[in-house]
């Protein structure tokens, strides 16, 4: 039986960062530990956003892309020798879920493993602190989203799934992704189109989160606001929607995701590589399209219509073309990947849990097909 949840208090407009000291507040946060990368210090958002709280607050700045149960474990321990009641998560994918991960074991006993979606660890998740996401990216939405992802020491990278870790609100400022590179705007906003896609075409039944994909997916590629971010990244009307069309992303994405995804953790887990997850989406993103192809014609139709496509159009080849418009490198072996890696990808894509939710089932003999074809 379908169980429909949505979602959390979200600030959403230009300026939106202004509301965080009055969010801190209602939250009864009197103390942050903010949790953010180095690109983002750099790049002076870290002072903007700082300039917004005005009680005392700890910075850890050091996030690694693909965080690590072994960044989660350290900094966990600085947080809870920090004195904070609560946690501040700036930047894109990586540190929403460190910072998730890190509140987690801060309030609960035993390994992280343990809690792991795909050994029913969800229901373990019980209370954790109040936490705030500002993005800097649209693509990730994860300040929205119940999950985290984080490379285990087994080597397995793991998704942590519980409406206990959606954040408690947030603050969607696209003033905030301004400063964002063509490359990164592309990679992002392929993980976020991904996210619609792979949601929309999940069996799961859950009309409404759809038809949030399809309009993320609509005003991302049929609009044509992916595009124009790339192309300016200066245009304040391009960030905003490509903004919403990340957080459309991971609202619709409660239904699950699917081979893409299986495959894009199961490469981003290989941490030495540092591969980038949306450039990883959008590579295997096409050959994903084509293998399920004939599973779910009225929703593939669907598809189509929001990316403003005639009827029985090659779904791969559109997604490639974009690809290729904005970008993105057209094959795995461009990001260092080899054929060598293969066998280890395969393997943890049908350990991953977006395995479970892809359109129709995946064999290692179509991981193997697939990532091919992707190399």
């Amino acid at each position: 039986m379908p169980v429909i949840n949505f979602v959390t208090p979200c600030i959403f407009d230009h300026g939106a960062i202004s509301k965080l000291s009055q969010s801190m507040a209602s939250l009864n946060i009197s103390r942050a530990f903010v949790v953010t990368d180095p690109g983002i210090k750099q790049v002076g958002i870290l002072d903007k956003v700082l300039e917004n709280i005005s009680t005392e607050h700890e910075v850890f700045a050091g996030t690694e892309p693909n965080p690590t149960e072994t960044q989660v474990k350290e900094v966990t321990a600085l947080y809870k020798d920090s004195g904070c009641d609560g946690i501040i998560a700036l930047g894109g994918g990586s540190s929403m879920d460190l910072a998730k991960a890190v509140g987690l074991m801060a309030t609960h006993d035993g390994e992280l493993a343990t809690y792991g979606a795909t050994v029913g660890g969800g229901k373990k998740i019980g209370k954790v602190p109040p936490l705030i996401a500002i993005p800097t990216t649209a693509g990730t939405g994860s300040e929205v989203s119940v999950g985290a992802v984080v490379i285990l020491e087994s080597g397995l990278k793991q998704t942590f799934a519980s409406p206990k870790l959606v954040p408690a609100t947030a603050i969607c400022d696209p003033e905030l992704t301004l400063g964002l590179p063509p490359m990164l705007t592309a990679a992002t906003g392929m993980d976020a189109v991904t996210h619609c896609i792979e949601a929309v075409l999940a069996p799961t039944i859950n009309p409404p989160a759809e038809g949030i994909g399809l309009d993320g997916l609509g005003r991302a590629v049929g609009d044509g606001w992916l595009k124009k971010a790339v192309q300016d990244g200066s245009d304040p009307d391009a960030r905003w929607h490509m903004m919403m069309a990340s957080l459309e992303g991971a609202l619709a994405f409660v239904k699950g995701l699917g081979g893409v995804h299986a495959l894009s953790h199961a490469a981003g887990r290989m941490h030495e590589l540092k591969l980038h997850h949306g450039t990883l989406n959008a590579i295997f993103l096409p050959h994903l399209m084509r293998a399920n192809a004939g599973a779910d014609d009225k929703k593939y139709h669907r598809l189509r219509q929001m990316m403003n496509l005639p009827d029985g159009a090659d779904m791969g080849d559109a997604i490639q073309k974009l690809n290729d418009d904005i970008g993105i490198p057209a094959r795995l072996s461009d990001i260092g990947v080899t054929a060598d890696h293969g066998a280890s990808v395969v393997e943890y894509a049908m350990k991953d849990l977006a395995h479970y939710g892809n359109v129709k089932p995946l064999t290692q003999a179509d991981y193997e097909k697939i990532f091919e074809a992707a190399l």
